[in-house]
């Protein structure tokens, strides 16, 4: 078995069609065919059934390429990760950022550091923390900033960043705008904008709203910053959000007022594999983030 074997029947069964899989690898349809029949002899099974130039992936073909496709990326990683051992200012970072995180400083981060490490480029990845997890789990990416961040997992490490409290989203016209700080049982009542209950953040809010004594009114459920940001704008409800999230793009009809009691705090941090050493280009990233975080809440921000 070849790993130009491997190469060409991923490609086809991508595409399910030779013509497709020869143009996209620059080769001869016959190449591709002969290639696909040799690992068909080899492996004892029909990995497509044809049907003129179409072809479809058998039920071994489906289960042959999903392996092939991993132990195609690992080679390919492992090809990286050679390239960056014998020069760490070079590399690819397969980097994570957890849903409904708002790391404001993220582009600042990337581009400090892009400015000093000029070959080594992003490439970015969006979800929920255990999606995430799982990703790194695959190798589908190298290190993820998280919130919440997970303790005492076996699959990865964790480091906290930092940590930023909840504020309060209201409508300047709202009662309580102009007080500060405000209880949390006060709100009791209230239509409560929040994030989809598969986020951290929903915990977090339920979480303060029953040391608060009640069960909140929650009117609208979603992941988007500003989506939240304009619903509470037009009065449709008031809203808890990480103080980083209201630093940027803030309506003008909307007003923040910190939380006096349940205080609500998350911790932001980056989580990295505990099952593999990081390559020179990820150790240089996470220890400037490391050191950019401390330096950025030690002196202020």
């Amino acid at each position: 078995m070849e790993l130009r074997q491997i190469e060409y029947f991923i490609e086809a069964a991508r595409r399910e069609h030779i013509t497709q899989a020869a143009e996209a690898l620059h080769v001869a349809q016959s190449a591709i065919s002969r290639q696909i029949t040799l690992l068909e002899d080899e492996l004892g099974v029909s990995l497509f059934s044809r049907k003129g130039r179409n072809i479809k992936l058998t039920a071994m073909g489906k289960i042959f390429q999903e392996h092939a496709e991993r132990g195609l990326l690992e080679f390919e990683k492992a090809q990286q990760k050679i390239k960056e051992h014998l020069n760490p200012e070079v590399g690819l970072i397969r980097l994570g950022i957890s849903t409904s995180l708002s790391v404001h400083t993220l582009p600042i981060v990337l581009q400090n550091f892009h400015r000093l490490h000029p070959g080594i480029d992003f490439q970015l990845h969006q979800g929920t923390v255990p999606y995430l997890i799982h990703l790194i789990e695959q190798g589908n990416i190298d290190l993820a900033f998280a919130s919440p961040v997970p303790k005492n997992h076996e699959i990865v490490g964790s480091t906290i960043l930092y940590t930023e409290e909840m504020v309060l989203l209201l409508p300047k016209s709202h009662r309580l705008a102009g007080r500060e700080p405000v209880s949390l049982s006060k709100l009791k009542g209230e239509r409560f904008i929040t994030f989809r209950s598969k986020l951290s953040l929903q915990g977090l809010f339920r979480n303060a709203c029953q040391q608060a004594g009640f069960e909140p009114n929650i009117v609208f459920e979603g992941e988007d910053m500003d989506t939240i940001k304009g619903l509470v704008a037009s009065g449709f409800g008031i809203a808890l959000m990480p103080e980083n999230a209201v630093a940027y793009n803030l309506p003008s009809d909307v007003v923040t007022v910190p939380l006096d009691s349940p205080k609500v705090a998350r911790a932001v941090g980056i989580i990295k594999p505990r099952e593999r050493d990081l390559a020179p280009s990820e150790q240089l990233f996470s220890g400037f983030v490391d050191e950019f975080y401390d330096r950025l809440y030690r002196f202020g921000q």
